[in-house]
């Protein structure tokens, strides 16, 4: 409600006759401002974006491998990793949703292990719009029974996590810690936990641009890129242009035996990074000396320049 208020002031003279001359009117005040006392503020300079750090990766693959050990996807040491890992995506503000997933028995290289459940760790940034386009990176954290799995894949699960600090919640970078990756027995019996996510996918997956797997990503000094036989390469090929772009030594190759396989195989553009051969692969020998501080940063450098050009374009 407008309130508008007006003030008439009239003088009337009513001295009868006189002839005194009536008094001048008072000359108007006057108010020199005092000069500003308050200090211009400067627009503060943009914070620089975070950097991928190699020492927090490799305290990551101490915890996961050296203090819990391994981690059957189906077992105690299992969930104790879950959680430390959704707490660390929490801590970084992420929201985590788990996916549980059936996984049958079988054969974990050599070991009788019973059937189960298992979970995968979905964390997404703040303001999360799946009617957007969107990226996945997804790291298993389980292992076959007999190792501590350093390289495999405490390494990628590494990455995983340092990769949440620097991306600073980004709400179209989706991260997965899957559950369930490593074989139950010969042909089709892996990757339980990736093929959940895409099974209940539905309308999200419409958005989803490109996934990547990071599995054995902290041995040599190359780092391998990966499509799967007989899908597109695009990603793949993408990741190595990116990678030359930073000076990362990569190989290409095909190679089908991790999470991007599931993902391929629906249709989704998908690639792999890592898989150097190493001695200790599924064995008691995989403990975090046979990871390398300097490829974790190299990865970690390809991965945070990839996302972040594949979110701005």
């Amino acid at each position: 409600m407008r309130i508008v208020a007006a003030a008439l002031a009239a003088v009337l003279l009513t001295t009868g006759c006189t002839n005194e001359p009536s008094a001048d009117p008072p000359a108007p005040e006057t108010t020199t401002p005092a000069p500003s006392t308050t200090t211009p503020t400067a627009t503060p300079a943009p914070r620089p974006p975070p950097e991928f750090d190699q020492d927090r990766a490799m305290r990551t693959v101490r915890h996961l491998a050296g203090e819990i050990g391994p981690r059957l996807a189906t077992g105690p040491a299992f969930r104790e990793a879950a959680a430390y890992v959704e707490e660390r995506f929490t801590a970084q503000g992420y929201a985590v949703r788990r996916q549980s997933f059936r996984v049958p028995a079988g054969d974990s290289w050599g070991v009788p292990a019973g059937a189960g459940r298992s979970a995968n760790l979905v964390a997404t940034g703040p303001g999360f719009d799946p009617t957007a386009p969107y990226v996945v990176v997804g790291a298993h954290l389980d292992t076959v029974a007999v190792a501590p799995g350093a390289e495999d894949n405490a390494s990628g699960v590494a990455v995983l996590l340092e990769l949440a600090r620097v991306l600073d919640g980004h709400p179209q970078a989706v991260l997965v810690a899957f559950g369930g990756e490593e074989p139950r027995g010969p042909g089709d019996l892996h990757h339980f936990g990736s093929k959940a996510y895409v099974a209940r996918l539905g309308e999200e997956g419409i958005n989803l641009r490109a996934m990547v797997a990071l599995d054995r990503v902290g041995v040599g000094s190359i780092v391998p890129l990966s499509s799967v036989a007989g899908t597109p390469a695009a990603l793949r090929d993408r990741l190595a242009a990116v990678a030359d772009e930073i000076d990362v030594p990569t190989v290409v190759e095909h190679d089908s035996a991790s999470d991007h396989e599931s993902f391929a195989d629906a249709g989704f553009l998908a690639a792999r990074v890592g898989s150097t051969p190493y001695a200790g692969y599924h064995s008691a020998q995989d403990v975090p000396a046979v990871v390398e501080r300097a490829q974790l940063g190299r990865v970690g450098r390809l991965l945070t320049t990839w996302i972040r050009g594949a979110l701005r374009s």
